[in-house]
């Protein structure tokens, strides 16, 4: 019985999203939530900010019920007439990882947050939901939302012109990637025309992007800044730019982000898209990333191919870093529950991993050995952690740039979201 039960569960997305009917729900516009998340380490409230209309919906028709639950938070949004659940999509935060630093401890913070989902023809319920400390999605916030509020903001509060990069076809049957400028002033918008075309270079560089670059689609928003370059606290350098990136993030200096979530969505807004890319105009070593949120790197780093493709990983797929030398993070990943992260696992429920890709014979865990050196296995250090957590290689671009490739683990899990996205 448990394992039907088990069964039923894996096959319920599935079936649910073949019954499903775009047209019977949603028109084909975007409504975006903005909210807030406030609280310290061990503390979580949702409040409501705005309701924004956007333009044509970019994702997918037909996989409307997340399949692939990865991520920290859930939203879903019912009919609230029939009680049907329509959409869902997994995501992380950057107030979540902040809830791991020293800092939380002791102070209470606000950071924005921001879901989309294809605009509903009738009132809509909307839950947030969050993991708890077993990984399991607990409730934490309910919202019934009218589509004909006046209230719901439909100018376009940041306008900007668009351009194509790569275009494949309709947005709603590709994998949409839109890139957006940071730190490029208004005499730089050629300068950010050429990146973009490198970096489109650069994605189509590695597997499985190369394989899939029929499914996917590349945008770039003529978006400039008052001021070249971005903000380095540590070292007394402030600038006026657009999207008030910075590093020193967490006060991890490499860590390149922004707090503006919503005025990120704003620009992202004048283009279709189902992942935000920023590319900041510096050639300070630098980047980051959030799965479903937004990712940044470097423009011009040496190792810019490499820092675009890893932080892609991470907000694209939901990859988790496969290094352990990082102190930013505290008790990221428990020992005693297996993260969600695809490509990394506490040895919990390893059968849920890529348990499928070990070679028979392959000790588990797998020592750091020259003859397990090219094979798939569970070689121990990764989540920022030496002890406890798993990674699927000795090395890979997840790890370190050392290794200029993503594992199989990690190919087969972009193959699926690239999919996931273009059907």
């Amino acid at each position: 019985m448990k394992k039907l039960f088990l069964l039923l569960l894996l096959v319920l997305p599935i079936f649910t999203n073949a019954q499903l009917k775009y047209e019977d729900y949603f028109v084909d516009k975007t409504l975006r939530f903005d909210f807030f998340h406030t609280g310290d380490k061990n503390s979580e409230t949702i409040s409501f900010d705005k309701l924004v209309e956007e333009g044509i919906w970019s994702g997918s028709k037909k996989n409307l019920i997340d399949a692939l639950q990865y991520g920290h938070y859930m939203f879903k949004v019912f009919n609230q007439a029939d009680k049907t659940e329509i959409y869902s999509r997994g995501f992380s935060t950057l107030y979540q990882e902040w809830q791991t630093t020293e800092e939380s401890k002791n102070t209470i913070r606000t950071m924005q947050g921001s879901v989309r989902f294809p605009f509903p023809k009738s009132k809509v319920v909307v839950q947030l939901y969050r993991r708890d400390l077993k990984n399991i999605f607990q409730q934490i916030f309910e919202i019934e939302v009218d589509p004909s509020n006046y209230f719901i903001i439909k100018e376009r509060v940041k306008p900007f012109d668009s351009f194509k990069v790569h275009y494949s076809g309709e947005p709603d049957k590709k994998l949409d990637i839109v890139f957006l400028p940071e730190g490029y002033s208004k005499s730089e918008m050629a300068k950010f025309k050429i990146d973009c075309a490198r970096f489109a270079g650069y994605l189509f560089d590695y597997s499985p992007f190369a394989e899939n670059k029929s499914k996917i689609n590349i945008w770039g928003v003529e978006a400039p800044s008052v001021e070249s370059e971005t903000d380095i606290p540590g070292e007394g350098t402030w600038k006026q730019t657009l999207l008030n990136s910075r590093f020193y993030t967490f006060d991890s200096e490499r860590y390149l982000m922004t707090s503006d979530y919503h005025l990120v969505k704003d620009v992202a807004a004048n283009a279709p898209y189902d992942q935000i890319f920023i590319i900041v105009n510096t050639h300070k070593y630098g980047g980051g990333a959030i799965y479903n949120f937004y990712s940044t790197t470097s423009a011009d780093d040496k190792r810019a191919n490499q820092i675009f493709i890893h932080e892609l990983g991470h907000g694209l797929a939901g990859l988790g870093d496969e290094y352990s030398s990082d102190n930013t993070y505290q008790n990221m990943y428990p020992t005693d529950v297996e993260p969600w992260e695809p490509n990394l696992t506490t040895l919990v429920n390893f059968e849920s991993k890529w348990k499928h890709l070990v070679e028979t014979g392959t000790p588990i865990p797998t020592p750091l050995e020259d003859k397990y050196k090219n094979k798939i296995g569970v070689f121990e250090g990764a989540g920022y952690v030496s002890k406890g957590v798993f990674r699927p290689t000795h090395n890979s671009i997840m790890n370190s740039f050392s290794s200029n490739e993503f594992n199989l683990v990690c190919k087969e899990v972009l193959e699926k979201v690239i999919n996931f996205y273009a059907e």
